[in-house]
């Protein structure tokens, strides 16, 4: 697929990062999102009616897209913002437009 991210070329941003004074809360999250998948793996392990599944599918993906946007947040708040202070915010400008891009295609 294309649109697959290689992590390994990704350059290395070191912390902390916007995110990180809620990280708690970010993982918390996540956690719940992996228990929705987990259930969705078991709705179809059951035989669960497709439409049932498809809600459950939606749901997930509604979770995930509320932490793609606040994690987008974070970044405009803090990296993006950091970046101007310091005087050339083109760089992150362009990253995050990268990754609303990538959100909006998904």
């Amino acid at each position: 697929m294309s649109d697959d991210i290689d992590l390994a070329e990704e350059p290395v941003h070191p912390g902390p990062h916007g995110y990180s004074g809620d990280k708690a809360a970010l993982l918390g999250r996540l956690r719940r999102i992996e228990g929705q998948i987990r259930g969705l793996q078991r709705m179809v392990d059951e035989d669960t009616y497709c439409i049932d599944v498809l809600t459950q599918i939606s749901a997930a993906t509604r979770a995930l897209q509320a932490v793609a946007v606040g994690l987008l947040e974070d970044h405009l708040a803090h990296c993006v913002v950091d970046a101007a202070r310091a005087g050339d915010p083109s760089a992150k400008v362009k990253e995050a437009s990268a990754a609303i891009a990538r959100l909006v295609r998904s």
